[in-house]
């Protein structure tokens, strides 16, 4: 790994068709980037954006309000749950 700036660098090779070249060539030109600067820019947005999507829960306003009213004034539990938490502490408490 090569390093520029303190920045450390990692090497990209990919084989991709002529026109795609091509245009990823015109669109740099045309923002006045070299192909690396374009392909960084571009390709890593959309990575982080990727990312971002995946690791980051997006709540409506309303949904936040529920959450936190949740977290304020949480529910009673159920049967349901009573019993998950009794079967839960009879596999986890030590005999």
């Amino acid at each position: 790994m090569a390093k520029t700036a303190d920045i450390p660098m990692a090497r990209l090779e990919a084989r991709i068709p002529q026109q795609v070249y091509e245009t990823m060539q015109r669109a740099a030109q045309l923002r006045g980037m070299t192909l690396t600067g374009y392909l960084m820019a571009t390709a890593g947005e959309d990575a982080r954006r990727v990312v971002e999507d995946a690791e980051i829960m997006r709540l409506s306003r309303a949904e936040q309000q529920r959450f936190a009213e949740a977290l304020v004034q949480p529910a009673e539990p159920n049967a349901r749950l009573l019993r998950a938490a009794r079967r839960h502490k009879s596999l986890i408490e030590p005999r």
